[in-house]
């Protein structure tokens, strides 16, 4: 179970549990230059291994991704609330916020924002030492708003060489295929992510991304033209670039009325 501890600094205990390694990364540096003092004793990535890590750590803060394999941050927070502050981790969505904001839930904005996360550090200093709030009916509430619709995919951290980028999906022409990892293509240029092209296809929103090829995912907005030849294949042009995708025949009937 992956675990980072600050030796010899004494200070309130936290653990992290997000899915996105490369925000994980990013949550864990701001912390270090906002709060020093505050050790990271634990990062996992779903929300059964983070039930683990606070039964042995017992921190004092666990910042939960909302939306978590296994368990999700919401099921995490109803049976650990009472022992730790809990801080979510969240895309933005003004649902989610509005329910934390009224609850007095602290939280972390996806991509991470250093003004929010500054105040949210300074809220869970204040919160130290004091009985955990009580906020079920938060998490209630959140609960029933992720029931009501389904939220597709809207940020995505990628990487190019040693740099770090949070894109917003909608800012993506195309994803492909790239060996071990997958190439998302944009205006500015290309960057790598760990995701798959089948893990895309099941958390992107299907009116807006196409997959065209087993390869491939096109953003629809991103398309300038269709090409056919003669023998029945169809291959897309992209806005702004030369490079083309290949539709491949059990996505062809996708643009049989094009």
């Amino acid at each position: 179970m992956p675990q980072l501890e600050r030796q010899g600094v004494d200070g309130p205990i936290a653990i992290i549990a997000e899915d996105e390694p490369l925000l994980a990364d990013e949550l864990v540096e701001q912390l270090a230059v906002l709060w020093p003092q505050l050790r990271i004793a634990a990062r996992v990535c779903d929300g059964a291994a983070a039930l683990q890590v606070i039964e042995v750590h017992a921190p004092d803060i666990a910042f939960l991704d909302i939306q978590m394999p296994v368990l999700s941050g919401i099921d995490v927070a109803r049976r650990v609330s009472d022992r730790c502050c809990v801080a979510f981790i969240s895309a933005f969505d003004q649902h989610a916020i509005a329910a934390f904001e009224a609850g007095g839930v602290d939280y972390v904005l996806k991509p991470v924002a250093t003004a929010r996360l500054a105040t949210t550090v300074e809220r869970l200093k204040r919160q130290l030492g004091r009985n955990p709030a009580e906020f079920r009916h938060v998490l209630d509430q959140l609960a029933k708003g992720m029931r009501s619709g389904r939220r597709y995919l809207q940020w995505i951290s990628a990487s190019r060489g040693s740099a770090l980028q949070l894109l917003m999906v909608e800012d993506v022409q195309c994803f492909r295929a790239d060996g071990k990892y997958t190439a998302v293509v944009t205006a500015d240029g290309e960057w790598l992510i760990r995701k798959t092209i089948k893990e895309l296809a099941e958390e992107l929103d299907p009116t807006e991304f196409w997959q065209v090829h087993r390869s491939s995912i096109v953003n629809v907005h991103a398309i300038d033209r269709l090409l056919r030849d003669g023998r029945g294949n169809m291959t897309l042009c992209l806005k702004g670039r030369r490079d083309t995708l290949v539709v491949s025949t059990p996505y062809q009937a996708l643009f049989r009325q094009m």
